[in-house]
């Protein structure tokens, strides 16, 4: 079988529900995994948006994710699982979709089964940080991609 993630909350390529969204809850999506590959250590899980007008936009980074792991619940709180990084919000944790109003975006939530235990970089640090740490330490990733389009506001009619 082949390394995989999945998300009962939404198939691969489908829809994202509002819940999990800026216009929702913003909740980050129950996530699991199965079929690491040999000589997995830690996870690392990126999420982004490929298609942001400035370029992509990361929406959560995890780091250090111990490797008997194969879930993550919905809205898994900060510090439950290995460390988190800051996003492109400037927060750390979550950050749902949002994308501006009548555009649909692609999310792209990428797992990286990596071969150390640890990165080894201090918590909350930026996606350039972690990539640089993984550099030649990826055995293999999995991807689960949704997407998520923001109503348009309606238009106000004059009388």
């Amino acid at each position: 079988m082949a390394f995989r993630i999945t998300s009962p909350a939404f198939v691969d390529g489908a829809a994202i529900p509002a819940r999990h969204t800026c216009d929702g809850q913003d909740r980050s999506p129950l996530l699991t995994w199965s079929d690491a590959p040999d000589g997995t250590a830690s996870f690392t899980l990126i999420v982004d948006d490929p298609d942001a007008p400035s370029g992509t936009f990361t929406h959560w980074i995890l780091y250090d994710i111990p490797r008997y792991t194969t879930e993550l619940a919905e809205n898994v709180p900060e510090g439950t699982f290995g460390s988190t990084g800051r996003n492109s919000f400037g927060r750390i944790g979550y950050g749902g979709p949002c994308p501006p109003a009548g555009e649909t975006h692609r999310y792209r939530f990428t797992l990286y089964a990596i071969d150390r235990p640890s990165l080894e970089l201090r918590p909350h640090i930026d996606r350039e940080d972690v990539e640089a740490a993984m550099a030649g330490h990826v055995l293999h990733t999995a991807q689960l991609e949704g997407t998520y389009q923001r109503a348009t506001r309606a238009r106000r009619t004059g009388a």
